[in-house]
């Protein structure tokens, strides 16, 4: 079966890419020196030092694993192709709720660089599907648990 292509912005690669080379370059030796101190302490068969150490560097070793595969199957949107016509991947797209009028920035990116935190919404999430391919002015409706939610497409512009 072919992987999944993660679909990066540039800014999203290179933070991919800075987290793995941090993960390799001083998590990987911050955990190896813990696991070294812990077997100092002595038997290892009931050290909870070295156990919480070892935990952690299976859990480094699964990320950096993670990330990699992202950066192998990574897909960077080009920016001279985001469409300020119509939604697309790595648009910036200003959205007004049509029931109490607030209005919302996202951008839509993979799923891999989601954060709505930031505002930036995955195109596989129902609001970024739903917005996906629609130009100024429609008015769309997103089914979600609570109900339907209504929003007009205010602007679309290219990601700064």
């Amino acid at each position: 079966m072919a992987e999944k292509q993660t679909i990066l912005t540039s800014d999203g690669l290179k933070k991919i890419e800075q987290k793995l080379d941090f993960l390799k370059s001083v998590r990987r030796r911050e955990v190896a020196e813990r696991i070294k101190q812990a077997i100092e302490y002595g038997d290892i068969s009931e050290n909870s030092e070295y156990e919480d150490a070892k935990n952690e560097q299976a859990f480094i070793e699964g990320e950096i694993i993670t990330l990699e595969k992202m950066l192998r199957t990574a897909k960077v949107i080009d920016e001279g192709e985001i469409s300020t016509d119509v939604v697309t991947l790595g648009s910036t797209v200003t959205l007004k709720d049509l029931e109490d009028s607030e209005i919302f920035e996202y951008t839509i990116v993979g799923s891999a660089e989601a954060d709505p935190m930031e505002w930036r919404i995955s195109n596989e999430s129902p609001v970024g599907e739903a917005i996906l391919g629609q130009p100024v002015g429609s008015i769309i409706e997103v089914s979600v648990p609570a109900g339907v939610l209504k929003y007009e497409v205010m602007d679309i512009k290219r990601h700064n």
